[in-house]
């Protein structure tokens, strides 16, 4: 699957649009994670629990963004944005979507 923030992809061209695909996870911050970012506030610094945190949301968004994509027969994602957003108080949804695309080289 090939998966690109831009329009088209070099070297292809676009046989078939499919249609918006997404994909999406909620998840919320941990006790330990909590407190340990309170602590860091204090003295500076990156917050490498919500860094990872992140990090795992953006890749499961991904994920599930290309297994839509598959189930409607496409081999590329164009176009892919990211999305976050405060479901509630501690926990927030990170989305990914684009146009899912059948692209085939060019000759």
């Amino acid at each position: 699957m090939i998966v690109v923030n831009t329009e088209t992809v070099p070297g292809c061209r676009i046989v078939e649009l499919k249609g918006m695909v997404q994909g999406n996870t909620v998840r919320a911050k941990h006790a330990g994670r909590d407190i340990a970012a309170g602590l860091k506030n204090l003295i500076g610094g990156e917050l490498k629990g919500y860094t990872e945190l992140l990090t795992e949301s953006r890749r499961e968004a991904v994920s599930r963004m290309m297994a839509q994509a598959e189930a409607l027969g496409a081999n590329a994602i164009l176009n892919v944005r990211f999305s976050t957003s405060a479901v509630t108080a501690g926990a927030s949804e990170i989305m990914a979507y684009g146009t899912a695309a059948v692209v085939e080289a060019e000759a």
